[in-house]
């Protein structure tokens, strides 16, 4: 008897307990044309009964028997599951922009887009303070100054909200990306399993946070 081929990763059991979803993540909600056309191509060819927008830039299709999310997924033009990277326009378009979020997000969807973790991981890039992409309530979280970025970490929207704690600021580009990778492996080497970023940092503290990494507090 051969086995049912896995279930692709993110992928959901809905509540009628037959038929599921999958949320996929276009890398910080860009598209292009032929994304698009793709996308609706495959939600004909599947008979796809509902196709949702997520608050978190990814698009969920939802109705699908097992077998028709696994061919719905192989053949989508991009990754299910894994972390995502919300991002604003930045000042790629927006008149407020005061760095680069989407240049930001790209470096931090390739690098941390699918890589293991505690529990799975939010990151918001915010190219001016308005902060549209939320980035005090995410996981990880930036927020572009004239001065450079704002670093956030500990964000949660859930069921029990936190907003996070500043771990720096006036960090260019680079010592932004830098920091990220670091705090990314202390939560990797010291958070237990299924323990999110707002847990860990409520209970570990901060300052303990800032002076394990090396800086000032």
């Amino acid at each position: 008897m051969s086995q049912e081929k896995p279930l692709p990763p993110g992928v959901i059991l809905q509540r009628d307990g037959k038929t599921f979803a999958a949320r996929i993540t276009p890398p910080s909600g860009q598209l292009r044309a032929r994304d698009l056309e793709k996308m609706a191509e495959l939600v004909r060819i599947y008979e796809v009964p509902a196709v949702k927008l997520t608050s978190g830039q990814r698009i969920g299709f939802y109705g699908l028997s097992r077998e028709k999310i696994n061919a719905l997924c192989d053949a989508m033009p991009f990754r299910t599951g894994g972390h995502y990277v919300q991002a604003c326009q930045g000042t790629t378009w927006c008149k407020f922009g005061q760095q680069d979020a989407m240049g930001l997000a790209k470096i931090l969807e390739e690098k941390y887009g699918s890589i293991p973790t505690p529990a799975k991981i939010k990151l918001g890039i915010s190219g001016c303070t308005f902060s549209c992409a939320e980035s005090r309530l995410r996981d990880i979280g930036f927020i572009g100054t004239p001065k450079g970025w704002r670093m956030f970490v500990g964000g949660n929207s859930g069921m029990k909200p936190r907003i996070a704690d500043e771990l720096a600021k006036e960090l260019p580009t680079e010592k932004a990306i830098e920091l990220c990778q670091k705090f990314l492996d202390f939560y990797c080497e010291t958070a237990p399993a299924k323990k999110r970023t707002s847990r860990f940092v409520e209970k570990t503290g901060i300052q303990t946070i800032k002076e394990k990494l090396g800086l000032p507090h």
